[in-house]
């Protein structure tokens, strides 16, 4: 069926997230994550608010100040799934997730070719429905992260979800060098990713424009070399950038200027 691996990938996040919560004492429910204002519960409600909104649950009622860290009617809706289940046990609160995620995967893999290819609103705009659902994908795996570094259990290379936030992330170096760093024309930066999933993606601004290339015809003006670990977790605003650039295992050569503008510039998460 068309785009199975992206329903496959939704299945094996989300079965991860079940795994690592099942028979979990209440007070690990309430450990703060890497999200502002938000514990493992409020993690895991909204990952389950989204899902049975799509499913046509409406948004639940929220009558108290947004917090500081809710910027637009996306982030107001979040609060607001979040918020609704705040009274419950954790355990109550991943049977309903379990509940949401088994209607979403049940709807995925009835849609016909055509249906993937509508398309409609996402958070990024009107996009295909495949993309929006490539995004549910990386939502989802780095709030299942998220989780895992909560509870100190961080286990970045499993699953499929994985390599779709890489290369989401990786797709984006042309429009933080480009646009976002206003790198000057000319410039190359290269860009060495270390782990199981490891690359090295070379970018070039040539006629005004940022791209990947092939090959560089001269070294790199800049070259990064980061885990794959502290590539995504910067480029989804995990850490910051001064903590990414002084990483041990993060190596910078070339334009010092030029990286801290990079490392500054790669937080592309929505």
């Amino acid at each position: 069926m068309a785009y199975d691996w992206i329903t496959e990938a939704l299945e094996a996040t989300w079965a991860s997230v079940e795994s690592l919560l099942s028979d979990r004492p209440e007070a690990d429910f309430d450990r703060p994550t890497a999200c502002p204002g938000w514990s493992v519960r409020d993690v895991l409600s909204h990952v389950l608010g989204i899902e049975a909104w799509l499913r046509g649950a409406p948004v639940p009622s929220y009558d108290a100040p947004m917090p500081d860290y809710v910027k637009n009617v996306m982030g107001e809706f979040n609060e607001a799934f979040v918020a609704a289940h705040r009274a419950e046990t954790g355990e109550r609160v991943l049977e309903q997730f379990r509940e949401a995620t088994t209607a979403s995967l049940v709807a995925l893999r009835a849609l016909s070719a055509e249906e993937w290819e509508i398309v409609g609103w996402s958070p990024e705009g009107e996009r295909p429905y495949h993309r929006f659902m490539e995004t549910r994908v990386l939502d989802s795996w780095i709030h299942l992260q998220d989780m895992r570094d909560a509870l100190l259990e961080p286990a970045d290379d499993h699953g499929p979800g994985e390599q779709i936030v890489l290369n989401r992330f990786e797709a984006a170096l042309p429009y933080v060098i480009g646009r976002r760093v206003g790198a000057a024309e000319g410039t190359i930066v290269r860009i060495n990713l270390t782990g199981r999933l490891g690359r090295s993606v070379t970018i070039g601004v040539l006629e005004a424009r940022a791209r990947a290339l092939n090959s560089a015809s001269r070294e790199p003006d800049l070259e990064l070399t980061t885990p794959v670990a502290l590539f995504w977790r910067r480029c989804a605003g995990r850490i910051d950038a001064a903590a990414f650039l002084s990483a041990s295992a993060t190596e910078v050569r070339g334009d010092q200027s030029l990286a801290e503008a990079v490392a500054e510039s790669l937080n592309v998460m929505i």
